[in-house]
């Protein structure tokens, strides 16, 4: 199986069908992919990402990243690579690079900063952690119940709110969250 763009898509596709498989389901339609696909996708990306080091496997399935930089984070900085995804026009897949070249984080992000956003533009797969952050004063990140995955609670209008994300990528809201997630 040859693995690039495609491929890269219905991988990270996989494990957002833990949270929004309906949109999933509309986006392998949309591709003209299959489940069998996506469960290859997912499994042979599995095997490059522990077969390779930092960001070769990005590089290997995406080419030469769209942006490079650097960004400092806490008294490091880091490297900054990010590719463009048909499936998220408007967003990029941003790779951070620690100082010894492993790979610290992989999420989407908005290039040039977050976006101002109102409760009914939390719209899936248009918006990133940094949106969702931005926009809600006071709202708490927490990592998520399983690999990829982030939480933000937030209040809004006398209502708490969990937003659920993939790879720094909006899923789905849920409404009054009994405790914070472990």
């Amino acid at each position: 199986m040859v693995f690039g763009v495609r491929e890269f898509e219905l991988a990270l596709m996989h494990r957002m069908r833990d949270l929004n498989a309906e949109r999933v389901e509309q986006a392998l339609d949309g591709m003209g992919a299959t489940r069998a696909e996506l469960r290859a996708a997912h499994t042979h990306w599995t095997r490059m990402t522990y077969a390779m080091k930092g960001a070769t496997a990005l590089r290997r399935a995406l080419g030469p990243p769209a942006h490079r930089g650097r960004a400092p984070v806490g008294s490091l900085t880091c490297d900054v690579l990010r590719w463009v995804l048909p499936s998220w026009p408007g967003l990029q897949f941003e790779a951070l690079l620690g100082p010894g070249r492993e790979l610290w984080n992989q999420w989407f992000v908005r290039p040039g900063g977050a976006a101002p956003l109102t409760l009914p533009e939390l719209v899936p797969w248009t918006c990133v952690v940094a949106d969702v952050g931005a926009s809600f004063p006071g709202a708490v990140q927490y990592e998520g119940p399983a690999p990829h995955q982030w939480t933000i609670d937030f209040d809004h209008d006398g209502t708490t709110h969990r937003a659920r994300f993939v790879y720094g990528l909006y899923q789905r809201l849920d409404h009054r969250p009994v405790s914070p997630p472990l």
